[in-house]
């Protein structure tokens, strides 16, 4: 391990390109010299190898000649899956604790040992199984994984998934980011033991986890305290409590809902747990404040929910969490599909959550599918536009699923009847390309695929990278290529950013209740480097719903700043678009444009993490905003 890690410093040094067919190379040579199986040195472990030298052995970590220009370079080349953090922050996803759930829709999952729509076999929900789905435990798991991948881990975004946010008990969702605060605020990281990632060939995992010797004080109390209610983390004692309540939900003897209560209910060791999973404001916002200058800082913070669930005051408790962003399940716009789908939320109540979250300043992450029962491929292309275009909508964010069938569903029923049936592939990728390319400038499709695996997809599509098909086919037509204008397609992501290049441009568009203006940092060939979203409120809109927002007349609103580059540890330099003075770039135009507009004040929709930078551009702390003056 260590030779090969001088071979790729000595490569380093003699100024030649270690990409990963280099490395191949030199991983083989070494064990063509050494012997041994060439699993051991995988490229997950050599990285995790090099911090522990570095950490548990200075001396021998300086024979090595380690410079800084050395060590970035050493970093690159050993950084598993780079895209990570090509965004410019580390994301962890979350998963909450299963619970009823209000809606009742014929494509969703019913898995019982998952919170709605969700299964366990899902990565992110598989972490959150094994972590009693406490959240210090899976901030702890997911930032020992990031650090250890070689990712730079000062700047997270937190994703709390789970189905409808807002159905929890109050209590519970102040507990549960207080503790997702707590993780970060501890540093929370085991060493390269503490990952079953780096089990040997051949070795077990849990063994390598069970043995971990340097685990975080937080970790094995909460740890210890699962273990001694009893409750089951391992995968055959979860299929045996729960096996039998499943086949009943699947048959649809029981409904999900009934499975969920009688699991976890009053007479179980998860009620007297929940007992314990309650937090207060005051604790909160003494956390918050302390991760304002934490070593992993907060800079996003995002929830789930339906449009049904958003009311001022969900919104002004999702404020106070600190979340900046809401994912929001739409799926569609036409009152039809959704009336189908047993979808039963009205279109004009969808309307109404886009413009509350509007006024509140959140960024507006909608759900979207194709293929749901009754549409077609016209039909889908219709729904789109109209999510995309109508002002009653226009998110900011899209994820953009197929509907695919999973075992259990009552989409089972329609598709034995033959009143449904999955798009033929090319069909979808047609559907799909023709979306991205309807798809606005200010408009970022996040994803076109959820988790599930293969085996637990009855019918519809089982590409992994139906993403890359989608666009493959977009960039062989040249002339379609250019006219991409997503977020997404457009980003620079880990590639260095000439910025003498970089033109601002902005995007204006209106919706039900606002004006927006879209800010770019755009290169001559349309890649977007940074961006900034500003939304000036309608007037009107204000004044009649003075005693429900939290923002009053005159008031512009920062929704949003973004610049683009790989995550970089604060204070160190790059070319990356970060730390170039982008953001604050942004901002002022932003405040130019507010004031010449009319508006006395801005405010900003800032993540904990994010104050001081907002203070130091002259913004001050008030309410659930940061604010300044234009004047």
């Amino acid at each position: 391990m260590e030779q090969i890690i001088l071979n790729i410093l000595d490569a380093l040094k003699r100024g030649e390109t270690v990409d990963d067919t280099a490395l191949v190379r030199l991983v083989h040579a070494q064990v063509k010299r050494a012997g041994g199986d060439k699993r051991a040195f995988a490229k997950r472990r050599l990285l995790p190898y090099y911090q522990r030298v570095k950490r548990e052995d200075p001396e021998r970590w300086r024979s090595w000649g380690v410079t800084p220009e050395l060590e970035r370079g050493l970093l690159r080349v050993l950084r598993m899956k780079p895209r990570r953090s090509a965004s410019g922050v580390a994301t962890i996803t979350v998963i909450t604790k299963p619970w009823p759930c209000a809606s009742d829709c014929r494509y969703c999952p019913c898995d019982v040992r998952m919170p709605k729509s969700y299964l366990h076999g899902e990565p992110a929900c598989a972490r959150a199984e094994q972590n009693w789905f406490d959240p210090y435990l899976q901030v702890a798991t997911r930032l020992t994984a990031l650090a250890q991948m070689g990712h730079a881990t000062d700047k997270i975004e937190l994703i709390i998934l789970g189905g409808t946010w807002s159905d929890y008990p109050r209590a519970y969702q102040i507990w549960f980011v207080t503790e997702l605060f707590r993780a970060l605020n501890d540093d929370a990281i085991s060493g390269v033991a503490a990952n079953p990632m780096l089990a040997a060939p051949g070795e077990d995992p849990g063994a390598v986890l069970a043995s971990a010797t340097d685990v975080p004080a937080g970790v094995a109390r909460r740890r210890e305290r699962y273990r001694a209610l009893g409750i089951p983390r391992d995968e055959d004692e979860l299929h045996a409590l729960t096996a039998d309540m499943q086949a009943q939900v699947s048959r649809h003897v029981r409904s999900y809902n009934e499975a969920v209560r009688e699991l976890y209910g009053p007479h179980s060791a998860y009620a007297r747990l929940a007992l314990e999973q309650t937090g207060t404001l005051e604790e909160l916002e003494r956390v918050q404040r302390e991760n304002e200058h934490a070593r992993h800082r907060v800079v996003g913070l995002v929830v789930e929910t339906r449009p049904d669930a958003i009311t001022p005051e969900a919104l002004t408790l999702i404020r106070r969490l600190g979340a900046t962003k809401v994912q929001m399940g739409i799926q569609s716009t036409d009152q039809a599909i959704l009336d189908a789908n047993r979808r039963s939320i009205p279109v004009a109540r969808i309307a109404e959550a886009f413009s509350w979250l509007r006024a509140f300043g959140f960024k507006i992450h909608a759900h979207a599918m194709v293929n749901l029962l009754g549409a077609t491929p016209a039909s889908d292309r219709a729904d789109y536009r109209r999510l995309v275009e109508d002002p009653a909508f226009m998110p900011d964010e899209v994820k953009l699923y197929p509907c695919a069938l999973i075992e259990g569903t009552r989409l089972g029923d329609d598709f034995a009847r033959g009143t449904w049936a999955p798009y033929r592939n090319e069909e979808l990728v047609a559907v799909l390309r023709d979306d991205v390319l309807a798809t606005p400038a200010f408009c970022r499709i996040s994803r076109m695929i959820r988790d599930f695996s293969t085996r637990d997809i009855k019918a519809g599509n089982k590409h992994p990278n139906l993403r890359q098909l989608v666009e493959a086919g977009i960039e062989a037509d040249g002339d379609a290529s250019r006219a991409v204008r997503e977020i997404r397609f457009r980003e620079v992501g880990t590639a260095e950013v000439p910025l003498d290049e970089l033109k601002l441009e902005t995007c204006a568009y209106t919706t039900a209740n606002t004006r927006e203006r879209f800010l770019q940092w755009v290169l001559p060939d349309g890649r977007i480097a940074g961006f900034l979203r500003l939304s000036l409120p309608d007037a009107t809109f204000i004044a009649a719903h003075a005693d429900a927002l939290p923002i009053g007349a005159g008031e512009a609103m920062i929704r949003e700043v973004h610049v683009y580059g790989m995550a970089t540890n604060v204070g160190e330099e790059g070319r990356a678009a970060q730390h170039q003075g982008l953001g604050r770039r942004l901002v002022e135009r932003a405040c130019e444009l507010a004031r010449a507009a009319g508006y006395e004040r801005i405010n900003v929709i800032s993540a904990v993490g994010t104050r001081e930078y907002y203070r130091a551009l002259g913004f001050s702390d008030r309410g659930l905003y940061q604010q300044k003056e234009l004047s």
